[in-house]
């Protein structure tokens, strides 16, 4: 008799394909809930900079390049023109001051002085000679006036003795009245040369005034081309260096034409040329250091200048307490200008990354110093050495700042 044979339910098939069904199923679980998916990159360590976050002070400065100039450098003009006839100095001697430079030669201007001379001479003695017959006219009056005082005299004499005789009818009446017509003239005529020589005398000292005046100014006309002549001697303004002389013998120098320049070497100041940005953040009296021989030494801005030209202003910079031994002319130093007083601050040392990332992320080492995760920061101010840290970091931890062109922006960098 046949018997049933009873199938089975769990054959090894069957076990095997549920088992990895759910070994599927866990291992997605896993992917999908626990697994880290971040993309990732596996860098060589020793081709990475690392850089710890440290808490110190903070500075914002800028790097500058100056170079030491003379206290002062005076420009020597001439001024007056002329042929170079004389050189007495050459560039990059010692000089005193009012020590002649140059002689210059300039027949036009002797010329004029000599006409200019001899017309003074002319003036003086048209004045001597208007004072001699003003003097001769007074006299001149006087004489007249004492004659026509006696002529006048005279006629009232005759006048009146006659009016006594005309009433008793001893004249007549015509001789009567040619003795009154001959002292009513002379009378006259004596009003008439007093105020004749009044007008003579005040015309004859309006023009000795206006002759004085023109001596005046014309002496002072002579006086200044006298200068003008003595200007021909080229002399130095101040003591110090003649650090150059631009002309030669024989050469023509127009009036105002700089030939050379002396440098005042009793002391230095630093010339510097700073970026265009930084225009609204420097003034007089900021600070700034440079280091010489192994010592810093600090210096202050004393002028600031506002033209811009090529994208750079210039600023002049003057030393601190004692200027350092051995500075010497055309020097140059850097400098460090500050910007900002020192402050507590987070600090990252500056790095390549900057320009990949501007700042707002960076990759951070983990404990283990194997893996550096992508990590959002914000920086603040930086200076050459280091950027401020506001956000996203703390003291202790290490950061790649090497270049990050190469990484894709990948989540994690896993090194080898």
């Amino acid at each position: 008799m046949d018997r049933i044979i009873e199938k089975k339910r769990w054959t090894f098939p069957k076990i095997a394909a549920y088992t990895a069904a759910v070994a599927l199923v866990g291992l997605l679980t896993y992917f999908i809930g626990f697994a880290d998916n971040r993309s990732k990159l596996n860098v060589e360590r020793q081709k990475l900079t690392m850089a710890t976050v440290s808490q110190g002070s903070f500075q914002e400065f800028i790097p500058v390049d100056g170079t030491v100039h003379p206290i002062k450098t005076i420009m020597i003009p001439a001024v007056e023109g002329g042929t170079v006839d004389e050189k007495y100095s050459e560039g990059g001697t010692p000089v005193t001051q009012g020590t002649p430079i140059l002689k210059l030669t300039n027949h036009r201007l002797v010329l004029d002085f000599m006409n200019q001379e001899t017309l003074m001479n002319d003036l003086i003695n048209n004045l001597q000679n208007s004072k001699l017959s003003l003097q001769q006219n007074k006299f001149n009056l006087r004489r007249k006036l004492a004659t026509l005082d006696a002529q006048v005299d005279a006629a009232k004499d005759a006048y009146e003795r006659n009016i006594g005789l005309y009433e008793a009818k001893a004249v007549s009446q015509q001789e009567f009245f040619n003795f009154r017509r001959e002292y009513e003239r002379l009378k006259a005529e004596r009003a008439i040369e007093l105020e004749s020589q009044k007008f003579e005398e005040s015309n004859a000292r309006q023009q000795i005034a206006q002759l004085e005046t023109t001596i005046a100014r014309t002496s002072r006309n002579l006086r200044l081309m006298e200068d003008n002549l003595k200007n021909l001697y080229i002399k130095a303004p101040i003591s110090g260096q003649l650090s150059s002389i631009q002309v030669e013998l024989g050469t023509p120098v127009q009036p105002g034409q700089i030939i050379g320049q002396i440098d005042d070497l009793s002391g230095f100041k630093v010339k510097a040329e700073l970026d265009q940005h930084y225009v609204s953040r420097v003034f007089a009296g900021q600070r700034g250091s440079f280091s010489y021989n192994g010592q810093t030494f600090p210096l202050e801005i004393a002028l600031v200048y506002s033209e811009v030209t090529n994208g750079k202003f210039p600023v002049d910079m003057k030393f601190i307490g004692k200027v350092p031994e051995g500075i010497k002319r055309g020097q140059t130093l850097q400098i460090r200008l500050q910007l900002s007083d020192p402050a507590p601050a987070v600090l990252l040392p500056r790095g390549g990354f900057y320009q990949s990332t501007g700042g707002a992320w960076a990759y951070v080492l983990d404990e283990s110093g194997k893996v550096a995760t992508k990590r959002p920061i914000r920086l603040g101010r930086q200076n050459p050495e280091y950027y401020e840290v506001l956000e996203g970091l703390k003291p202790g931890e290490q950061v790649v700042v090497s270049s990050y062109d190469t990484f894709n922006d990948k989540e994690k960098l896993e090194l080898k």
